[in-house]
């Protein structure tokens, strides 16, 4: 467990008493859900439906509670945001596990459906991984913009130079987005670094995911082609 500390002990890396909106998080969710409908059925283990579906019944009662912005948070409801993000995660793993199945036993599958697919995988493996950092980055988005007492999982550019953010700057959804971004693009972190041990394993675990898909699946995809 991380050392506790006052958020004021931490430079650059304050709280504040507005909430964060939880508009991003839902839209990314809502996104990976209809890129996941949109897959091959090929690609899809059971029927298309149910994961959609799933996501959508987990996810009303995560929106109900906080609509707007995060303003409480219990125990419940963090276990169900894990919850659906380890559901999109294990589907986007299954998919990526069939479609470099496909690739090896070959089938009637084209190149350019693989591309698609894979660049679907791609993007849900930034949205998904983009969350996880989000949901759990000191404690998640209701703990970082309250007093609450934990050290952050990442290194900001604004934690190490706080002279170029705003006072008790703290990262949102679209600062756990870039990250996600930029690790899945380059494979490894880039301007922003892991600080635990649950954040390295995070970040190792979707550049691996990012090499399988865009190195291996995509490249396969684009030799069928010619």
């Amino acid at each position: 467990m991380a050392d506790q500390q006052a958020p004021s002990e931490l430079p650059g890396y304050g709280y504040r008493s507005e909430q964060e909106h939880r508009l991003p998080a839902t839209v990314a969710i809502l996104l990976s859900a209809v890129i996941y409908s949109l897959l091959p059925a090929k690609l899809i283990f059971g029927p298309r439906y149910v994961l959609p579906v799933l996501e959508l019944i987990i996810l009303i009662p995560i929106a109900v509670s906080n609509p707007m912005k995060i303003t409480k948070e219990s125990r419940n409801l963090r276990g169900l945001s894990f919850l659906m993000i380890g559901l999109v995660n294990l589907a986007n793993a299954i998919n990526l596990a069939l479609l470099c199945y496909r690739l090896v036993a070959g089938g009637s599958t084209s190149g350019r459906s693989l591309i698609y697919a894979s660049g679907a995988i791609w993007v849900t493996n930034v949205l998904i991984f983009g969350l996880w950092f989000w949901e759990l980055d000191r404690g998640g988005p209701y703990a970082r913009c309250s007093n609450l007492r934990r050290n952050p999982d990442f290194l900001f550019p604004q934690m190490s130079n706080p002279e170029t953010a705003r006072k008790k700057w703290v990262p949102t959804y679209m600062d756990y987005l870039y990250v996600s971004f930029t690790n899945a693009l380059a494979f490894s972190p880039t301007d922003t670094m892991p600080l635990t041990p649950m954040a390295k394993f995070l970040m190792l675990t979707q550049s691996l995911v990012s090499v399988i898909t865009v190195v291996l699946v995509a490249a396969r995809a684009v030799n069928i082609l010619h």
